[in-house]
Parts: structure tokens; sequence; C-alpha cells
């Protein structure tokens, strides 16, 4: 954006949001709720849908990461053709598509059906994240009521991730598996009924047509990157992991090679030479890095440590969900005090202290101090995603807040994948280490061999020896993962600590009364 387009920009006038945009506000809440409850609430259900529908393993695997596979390798062809059709008639169509994908799933006969249905969801949805983004920009052009906007949509998927598990643990009490999926269809409806009145129409008009070939190319470049990383989490550097990432590399780079040549790029590259943009886009990879693995690693330490089924760990996790829906409602009234960087930095050092109370989880009161843990990193990364998306959606011009939206979104599914292949390969080896040292002398050696693999193979193993030995190896176990939680979140500290570095130089000179330009 050109300085003088800055310059009048902050000199007009910025018309408030009226009723009818705060309203649209919560219908545009309604599918981000439900894209992040269709990413938790199917993990509950995969015992009962393994009993129907009878599985392989490889094809359970595909049931449980086609949607999460599909929507990374998405989000930035959506986001760009909202920008072309209008994103309103994107989100309807979206809408639509993810009612009936979620009927097909609640409904599905066999496993092949499942995993079809499951992959149209992951497609569908992805047009919901950058769409429902973009629209916030169309709508609210008061920085701060733009920014409680953003904290009310970034506090929706974190309601929706946080109610998942508990609303799909009461309907999988009383319903068949696939009513899990049905919770999408009325939620659907709703914003059917509502979106064409309550929510603008906006697309680029001088958007040309969308390249096909670079969508493919995106769509497969994405894919295979994210499924090397998850790859290397599971098997390491061994197999499929380094040789997929390589070549979502390359077809990553004749991608970018591509975006130049055209005259209507998938992506405009000169977004990246805004400061806000490319910093923001680091520091979000950073925030969701640390936020991914951690809320894995504490919900295993939960339930395979401190011995919680799934609906307690859910009911102790709860409160995270409901700090971080507080934090991003409580980030404008801060911006509106201090400039977007230092807003960051306090909070990654307030997750830092989160994250440091985890390296105590052996202490007597271990629930109490993983919560509390999980509760103050939670509160303390929620203003860093807040202010990262703002800047990211302001940053770029309004008729490129759709691809934009797609990058955002694309950056937080790669900070993710690469934050549980990371760290995971990093709890993996200190668990094998520590355990290997510890193992009680006279068990079998096929126990010996599970419980060095994984925590979860050495509680199964140890129901198969001797009281004593079985109850030994379950501590020595439970010992060994709480070793290696506490150096994850010793990475987590320092990973955060280097994050808030980064948000003070790398924007230092970017103002809060622009959204995110730089000050002249």
């Amino acid at each position: 954006m050109s300085n003088e387009c800055i310059a009048a920009e902050r000199g007009a006038a910025r018309p408030r949001a009226t009723r009818r945009e705060w309203v649209g506000l919560a219908v545009l809440s309604l599918p981000c709720l439900l894209y992040s409850m269709d990413l938790t609430v199917l993990n509950l259900a995969v015992p009962h849908l393994s009993a129907d529908l009878q599985p392989t393993s490889a094809q359970l695997l595909w049931i449980i990461d086609i949607y999460g596979f599909l929507i990374a390798g998405s989000l930035i062809t959506m986001g760009t053709l909202g920008d072309r059709i209008g994103r309103r008639r994107l989100l309807l169509i979206g809408a639509t598509a993810f009612g009936i994908a979620s009927l097909l799933a609640a409904f599905s006969t066999s496993a092949a059906m499942l995993i079809a249905a499951r992959a149209v969801l992951g497609i569908a949805a992805a047009t919901l994240a950058p769409s429902t983004l973009s629209l916030l920009r169309t709508m609210f052009h008061d920085p701060t009521q733009r920014r409680f906007a953003i904290g009310v949509w970034i506090a929706s998927f974190s309601a929706g991730g946080a109610i998942g598990p508990l609303v799909g643990g009461l309907l999988l009490a009383h319903f068949w598996w696939g009513s899990v999926f049905l919770i999408a269809v009325p939620v659907m409806l709703l914003l059917l009924l509502l979106g064409p009145s309550l929510l603008p129409e906006y697309r680029d008009p001088t958007a040309g047509r969308l390249d096909l070939a670079s969508a493919g190319l995106s769509l497969v470049a994405v894919l295979a990157v994210i499924y090397g990383i998850k790859q290397l989490a599971v098997e390491g550097p061994a197999g499929l992991s380094l040789p997929a990432i390589l070549i979502g590399v390359v077809i990553g780079l004749v991608f970018l090679r591509r975006q130049r040549r055209l005259a209507a790029p998938l992506i405009d590259l000169g977004l990246f030479r805004a400061p806000a943009f490319s910093a923001s886009l680091a520091i979000n990879v950073v925030g969701f890095f640390v936020a991914f693995a951690a809320f894995l690693f504490i919900a295993q330490y939960l339930q395979l440590v401190l011995g919680m089924g799934p609906l307690e760990a859910g009911l102790w996790t709860a409160p995270s969900g409901l700090a971080f829906v507080a934090g991003s409602l409580l980030t404008p009234a801060i911006a509106a005090r201090l400039r977007p960087g230092s807003v960051m930095a306090g909070g990654f050092l307030l997750a830092a202290a989160g994250f440091l109370l985890l390296t105590w989880v052996d202490a007597p009161n271990q629930v109490a101090v993983a919560v509390t843990g999980y509760v103050v990193f939670s509160l303390g990364l929620a203003p860093v995603v807040t202010m990262t998306t703002d800047l990211i959606i302001t940053a770029a011009p309004p008729e490129r807040a759709g691809t934009a939206s797609g990058i955002a979104e694309t950056s937080t599914e790669f900070g993710g994948a690469l934050g549980i292949a990371v760290l995971g390969s990093i709890v993996t080896a200190v668990y094998r280490s520590v355990i290997a040292g510890g193992l009680p002398a006279d068990i079998t050696a096929e126990a010996a061999l599970a419980a060095e693999d994984t925590l979860g193979g050495a509680l199964a193993a140890a129901t198969h020896l001797p009281s004593r030995l079985g109850a030994e190896l379950i501590d020595v176990a439970r010992d060994a993962f709480a070793q290696a939680f506490q150096v994850s979140a010793v990475i987590c500290v320092i990973a955060v600590l280097a994050a808030a570095l980064l948000s003070i130089t790398a924007l230092r000179r970017i103002g809060d009364e622009a959204g995110g330009n730089p000050n002249p």
C-alpha cells in the first residue's frame, strides 16, 4: 500500500459498525465454531466407528487425517477464490457443501464412504476461515472494533476446540457415532438463512481468472510438506517424511516462479514486502509451533500420566479455552494503549511464564500445576494470535484480504504441524533415553520393547506382567514421559522468549493507529 493511500486512510473518518455488522459477526462465528469442533470431535468417535465400519489401519489413519490435510492444502486457493467470485458467495457455497458432507459422513456405510465425506468436509471447511476473516475486513473499518471482531472470531475457534470433546462425549453417550457430524447441519442451515441478508458481498472487481495450474501446484506443495512434517513426527527422518518435504519444497518453488510470470497470480508476492505482513506471519508460525505441540502433550499427560479419562481430561482443559477466549476479547483494549509489537511481546512473556510452570509438573499438586500452566500460556498466546491476524489482513489491500487470510491460516497449519513434528520427536527421544536406563531388570524383552516405544505401549505391556512388575514399569514410564514433557516445556520457553524479541524488533516501526502500516 502506498504512502499516499496510508495517509488518506489515516485522515479519513472510518465508519463505525452498526447493529447489522455485530449480528453478522455472530453469524460468522458459527462456522468458525464448527471448523475447530470437527478437528477434535472425531477422536472420541473413533472406537465406535471402528467397531461399526471395521476400517483397516490405513483407512482409519485417512479418516482422521484427510480433513486437516485438505484444509491446509486448500486455504490459499479458497482465500484467493473468494476475492474473485465474492467472499459471501464462497462462504455460502462452502456452508452448503459442509452441511451435505456432514450428512454423508453421519450416515456412512463403509470406511471408503467416510473418507470421501471427510475429504469433502476438508475442502468445504477451507472456504470458511478465509471467507469469514476477509469479510470482517469489509464489515469493520474502525481499528478498535475490527480488533474486537477478530478477537471474537478467534475466540470462536478456541471455544469450538474446547467444547468439541464435551459435546461429542454427550452425543456418543446417547446416540450412534454419526451423531457427532450432525451438529453441523442446523448451524449451516442457519448460516444459509441469515447470511444473505446480514453479510455484505465483496470481491475484487479487477481480479483476473483463477489460474488452475497455480491452484494445483499450491495444493500439492502444501499437502506434501504437511504430510512430510507429520510423518517426521511418527517415523523420524526415515521413510517418506524427508522425500515428501523435499518434493513439496520443489513444487513450492515452481509455484512461486509461476506467480512472478502471471498477470493475475494466485498470490501477490508483493504482500510479503510489507513488514507488518511478513513479520506477523513469522510470529504466527512460532505461536502455533508451541501451542499445537503443548496442547497435544498436555492431553497425553493428563490421560496417560495422571490416569484421567477423555471426558475428565476435557473438563480440566476447558479453563485454558476460556482463558484464550478472555485474552482474545481483552486484546483490543490493550492494543488501544500499546503498539502491536509490545502487545505481542507481552503476550509471549506471559506465555513463557505458563510454560515455565509446566516444567514443574512433577510437583506434588500435579493437576493444579499442569492446568495453571496451560491457562497462563493460553492467556498469553491469545493477544499474539489476535494481533498477528489483524496485522496480516490489514497490511494487505482490501481487495487482497481473502488471499491474505488464506496465507495466514496456512501459516497456522504449518506452525502447528512443525511444532508437533519437532517437539514430538524431541519428547520421543527423551522418553526413550530415560526409560531405557530405568526399566525393571526382570521384565520380558517383548515388554521392554513396547515400553521403549511409547508411553501407551508401556501401559499396555504392564497389563500382561505380574502386578508388582507392572506397577514398577508404569511408574518408570510415566516418570520418563513427565521428564520428556518438562524438556518440551523448556524448549517452548526459549521459543516464545525469542518470539518476544522478534516482535519488538521486527514490528518496532508498526504503529497501532493504522492497522499495521508503517509509521512515516
